[in-house]
C-alpha cells in the first residue's frame, strides 16, 4: 500500500487552506494543518498545530517528518513584511533542517509588474524561495471570487458606488484555484509553473454591475480615474493571465451559486 504523502499547510484556517484540506486529504496526503488559535473540533482528518509565521513559533515542530509544505498563509492586511516575507525566510530554514522534498508556494499573478507593497512583499518571497536549497515549486493565482466580493460587499451600503471601473481583473473560484494547487503538492518540486488565473477577464465595473443585478438593489456607479504606477498595472490587465483560463466558474455563476455558512 502506498504511503500517504505527509503534507504541512500553512494559512489552514484561509478562504484558500478551507479548500485545500480536503482536497489534499482525498489526493492522499496525511495533513498538517496550521494555525495560530487551531480549531478545538474540525469534521476533516487533518492534524492540527500552533504555528505563527510573524514570530517563529512552532516552525520547527510544523516541519518535523514533513514531505511536502503547501505555503498558503499570508498577511495581505497586517505586516506583510514580518509575514510574507521574514516568515517564509524562516520557515524556508526549518525546511531545509527537515529535509522536504517540495515547498510550494502560493504567489499572485502580477506581483513583479504592479507595484503595491504587499505585492511587492509576495515577489521578494518568491526570491528567497528561489534562492533556498529546499526544492521548491511557485505557482501564481488570480485573485478569488470571494475576494471581489468582499470588496463589493463592503461598498454596498453606499447610495454611490466610486470604484476604478477600468481594472482588468481574472477572478477564480478559490475551489478551483486550490485544485490547481493540490496537483503541484508533489514530492517533485517543478520549479516556477504556469498561472492560474479564472475562465474570463473582466472589469471592476463589469464585476460590480453583475454584483449589484444580483443583489437587485440598483446603486449608480461612478468611474473614478485613480493616477499612479499601480493603477496603469491593473487598468493594462498585469493582474491577469488571458493564455491560462484554467478556472470554469465564471463571476456571474459563482453570484448564482448558494454559498454556505462560511462563504461570503
Amino acid at each position: 500500500m502506498k504511503e500517504p504523502v505527509r503534507t504541512l499547510l500553512t494559512g489552514a484556517t484561509g478562504s484558500l487552506g478551507r479548500e485545500l484540506r480536503p482536497r489534499l486529504h482525498h489526493a492522499g496526503h496525511d495533513v498538517r494543518a496550521t494555525s495560530r488559535s487551531p480549531p478545538s473540533e474540525t469534521a476533516d482528518h487533518a492534524e492540527w498545530v500552533t504555528f505563527d509565521l510573524k514570530d517563529g513559533t512552532g516552525l520547527s515542530d510544523a516541519v518535523t517528518g514533513v514531505d511536502v509544505v503547501v505555503h498558503a498563509a499570508s498577511a495581505p492586511r497586517g505586516d506583510s513584511e514580518a509575514v510574507d516575507v521574514r516568515g517564509t525566510e524562516r520557515l524556508l530554514e526549518a525546511a531545509a533542517t527537515a529535509g522536504v522534498s517540495n515547498f510550494v508556494y502560493v504567489s499572485i499573478v502580477g506581483v513583479d509588474e504592479i507595484p503595491y507593497s504587499y505585492y511587492e512583499h509576495k515577489r521578494a518571497t518568491e526570491r528567497i524561495v528561489e534562492r533556498s536549497p529546499v526544492p521548491a515549486t511557485i505557482v501564481r493565482v488570480t485573485q478569488f471570487h470571494e475576494f471581489v466580493f468582499g470588496l463589493l460587499d463592503g461598498l454596498s451600503w453606499a447610495p454611490i458606488w466610486p470604484l476604478p471601473t477600468d481594472f482588468q481583473t481574472q477572478p477564480i473560484e478559490t475551489g478551483e484555484a486550490a485544485a490547481a494547487i493540490v496537483d503541484h503538492a508533489t514530492l517533485e518540486p517543478a520549479g516556477w509553473v504556469p498561472p492560474v488565473g479564472g475562465p474570463e477577464i473582466r472589469t471592476v465595473g463589469e464585476l460590480a454591475r453583475a454584483y449589484r443585478d444580483s443583489r437587485s438593489a440598483w446603486r449608480p456607479i461612478v468611474p473614478v480615474p485613480v493616477p499612479g504606477a499601480i493603477a496603469r498595472g491593473f487598468r493594462a490587465g498585469e493582474a491577469t493571465c488571458p493564455e491560462r483560463t484554467v478556472g470554469s466558474v465564471t463571476w456571474k455563476q459563482w453570484l448564482e451559486k448558494p454559498k454556505t455558512d462560511s462563504e461570503p
